[in-house]
């Protein structure tokens, strides 16, 4: 598999890559990716529709972390197979622990590895950090739907 730079990965739309929009955004910059991992970059903003007094909530890094699994499919279908966006659904999450919420202006990175990927469904591990501590771990399904 052709190998990315972080300033051409750092460069692009996150817009092109989601079927979301905003105000529904979740993920900022798109900073690695491999055939198993992709990294996203994201700062708190204060008008995010996640954030209650001044912490973004658990469902906020949920979709950070299903959002971080739609950048790496929107990716795949633009930058390898030239297909549009398809939209996926999050079947499962399992093993979540959640350690600490991030306040607003700080940065985290999200890690999803992916386990499988059969029959439309991804299996992943993901991993929300923050200078240094681990802000979440989890295993999450996501559906895509074909067409």
């Amino acid at each position: 598999m052709k190998q990315y730079s972080e300033d051409f990965l750092r460069q692009l739309d996150v817009h092109e890559l989601l079927p979301q929009q905003e105000p529904f955004v979740m993920i900022g910059n798109l900073t690695s990716f491999d055939e198993v991992k992709t990294v996203t970059e994201t700062t708190i903003s204060a008008d995010n529709i996640f954030v209650d007094d001044g912490r973004f909530s658990a469902s906020g890094l949920i979709e950070n972390v299903a959002q971080t699994c739609a950048a790496r499919i929107g990716f795949v279908n633009k930058y390898i197979l030239g297909n549009g966006i398809q939209i996926g659904v999050i079947g499962a999450v399992r093993k979540l622990v959640i350690n600490s919420l991030p306040a607003v202006g700080q940065a985290i990175t999200t890690t999803v590895e992916i386990v499988s990927e059969v029959f439309g469904m991804t299996l992943a591990k993901a991993t929300v950090t923050s200078e240094g501590e681990e802000l979440l771990t989890t295993e999450i399904k996501i559906s895509v739907r074909e067409g």
